[in-house]
């Protein structure tokens, strides 16, 4: 069950920097984006902890950041055109392979 709370911890990373994006415009704040990342935060910082009570500390650290990192870097090519060179995914590429070797090192 840890590892489902670490991997929603993950997911909930990848809301926030999407929220901050958006909630900053021309026009000014957006306070539903703000108020969506400050709610990504929480809820990923809650999974986090509960993901740590068996899981030791340095993997979930580096999977919950790792799964955020990915994510971010793929929702900043869907939604915001990001640049999408081949050595940005090959770099990205290794923090993943890091994740899912963090996962089978793992004792659990």
């Amino acid at each position: 069950m840890a590892w489902i709370y670490l991997i929603g911890a993950g997911l909930c990373e990848w809301g926030w920097p999407v929220g901050l994006k958006l909630g900053w415009t021309e026009q000014g704040m957006r306070w539903g984006w703000v108020a969506f990342s400050i709610l990504c935060i929480v809820a990923s910082g809650a999974l986090l902890l509960l993901a740590q009570r068996t899981i030791p500390m340095g993997t979930a650290y580096a999977v919950w950041t790792g799964i955020g990192a990915v994510g971010a870097f793929v929702l900043g090519l869907l939604l915001f055109g990001e640049s999408a060179t081949l050595a940005r995914f090959f770099f990205v590429g290794l923090i993943v392979v890091g994740i899912v070797g963090l996962k089978l090192a793992s004792p659990e």
